[in-house]
């Protein structure tokens, strides 16, 4: 058991580890008028049978984490010794034995504007992973597509994990939810598939697996880029090109991915069934490998978690 509850949890914030409730930030920060932060929410995964707490490719996390904050301009000080460090104390104070979703924040703090570039300061917050968000933890979806368009990198670039870019979004999914849906998709500027809000997507035809190229309006996600090699190796086809609409009606098997959600299925688009409405063999297939490698049960992607006890 954790040793504190969810709502008195441990977090560590501006070089302390500190109870939540005790985090205070500044109306006037830019991070809270502005959405002016960047952040990783890093999957962790226990395994009960060697009592050890696996974070899941913290390194490429922590690469994209600090890519994000250079392409938003923000003057971060921070080394990726000192986020690891950081992240590993805050799950030790809070004792945690179970499935975690890390969120891992730069903010920029201060009395500053949506310009400023300082002063950045972080937060580290854990967080048991039923206890996220709703779409996260159910086992198949069933999404519309949204009549909003993905950001680009021509406006705000997808490619960066802030705050400010998740008010797009907010407008797909709360128009899903108001018609009766668990989540949307996103067509980009092109009208092109690109991804969900906060996942990527991937559809199966013909025994292959099909999934957005980088350059479609969709995050850089780890996540991706894991499904994408682990298909690979198990010799299952994967092509990266531009999917048209139509295509999510006809599909055989359908996900989305994210370090929140994992793999899943999408059982319908706007009402269309995908395959038998039901998850299908190679998106069980991957999730199951994907399981087993982030909980450290793979001795071929042993690099990819890190052991927090």
């Amino acid at each position: 058991m954790a040793k504190y509850d969810v709502a008195d949890r441990r977090i560590w914030f501006k070089g302390e580890i500190v109870n939540v409730n005790d985090a205070k930030i500044n109306v006037l920060a830019p991070t809270s008028q502005f959405g002016l932060n960047v952040f990783e929410g890093i999957p962790c995964y226990w395994n009960d049978a060697k009592k050890q707490l696996y974070a899941f490719r913290l390194d490429a996390h922590y690469d994209r984490l600090l890519r994000s904050a250079k392409l938003i301009q923000m003057n971060c000080t921070y080394t990726k010794e000192e986020l690891k460090d950081a992240f590993i104390d805050v799950i030790k104070a809070n004792e945690y034995d179970e499935n975690l979703s890390v969120r891992q924040t730069l903010f920029v703090d201060g009395f500053g504007s949506w310009g400023s570039d300082g002063p950045v300061e972080m937060f580290i917050a854990p967080i048991p992973r039923g206890r996220t968000s709703a779409e996260y933890n159910k086992k198949g979806l069933n999404c519309c597509v949204t009549s909003w368009r993905r950001i680009s990198d021509e406006t705000l670039s997808p490619r960066i994990k802030c705050g400010a870019n998740y008010i797009n979004s907010r407008v797909g999914q709360r128009e899903a939810l108001r018609n009766g849906y668990d989540t949307c998709i996103f067509l980009n500027e092109a009208g092109k598939v690109a991804e969900g809000p906060g996942s990527c997507f991937f559809a199966v035809k013909n025994g292959e697996i099909i999934t957005p190229s980088l350059t479609d309006s969709v995050l850089e996600s780890i996540t991706r880029d894991t499904i994408l090699t682990i298909a690979k190796d198990m010799e299952i086809p994967v092509i990266e090109r531009t999917i048209d609409r139509t295509e999510l009606y006809t599909c055989e098997e359908a996900f989305l991915c994210g370090s929140a959600m994992e793999l899943t299925s999408v059982l319908s688009v706007d009402q269309y069934t995908v395959g038998n409405g039901e998850a299908g063999e190679i998106t069980k297939t991957l999730h199951h490998e994907y399981l087993k490698i982030s909980h450290g049960e793979s001795e071929k992607y042993r690099d990819w978690v890190t052991a927090v006890y």
